[in-house]
């Protein structure tokens, strides 16, 4: 029985607005005190090889030696590069290439060569289209 004339029977609501604040307030909080994981260093496997391996595998005509000395100077197969510059160095290293096809770079650089003189003769070594590029490097031999 209805005892109250004229009143309908309002069904409840639920307000949403409130609970949607709510649920990004947690959400901001959530994405704030998150920590995301860093790499502090990047682990890298390199290849090991013995003198050995590499006088049976590389074929020595084909080979083009390139040195950068600590004052940022160039060699191509023991004759000094008078530019530095990209084009220069990429003329010189087709030369010395004599229309073989994609030789063997060994690049040699001193230690205390800076890291833009050994990436000029790798760019040079692109724009040649040579793709075979290696480094040389000392190994202490410990007994």
């Amino acid at each position: 029985m209805n005892f109250q004339r004229g009143k309908q029977n309002n069904d409840p609501e639920i307000n949403l607005i409130p609970m949607i604040d709510v649920l990004l307030v947690i959400l901001i909080f959530l994405v704030v005190t998150t920590t995301y994981s860093k790499f502090a260093e990047l682990e890298i496997s390199l290849p090991e090889t013995s003198a050995e391996q590499v006088d049976k595998n590389i074929e020595k005509p084909n080979n083009i030696d390139i040195t950068v000395s600590a004052l940022g100077d160039y060699t191509i197969n023991r004759v000094a590069v008078k530019s530095a510059s990209i084009e220069s160095l990429r003329d010189a290293l087709m030369t010395a290439a004599k229309n073989q096809p994609d030789p063997f770079i060994i690049i040699n650089a001193d230690a205390k060569a800076t890291h833009q003189s050994v990436i000029t003769v790798m760019e040079a070594a692109r724009l040649a289209g040579y793709n075979k590029i290696t480094f040389t490097t000392e190994t202490n031999n410990i007994p």
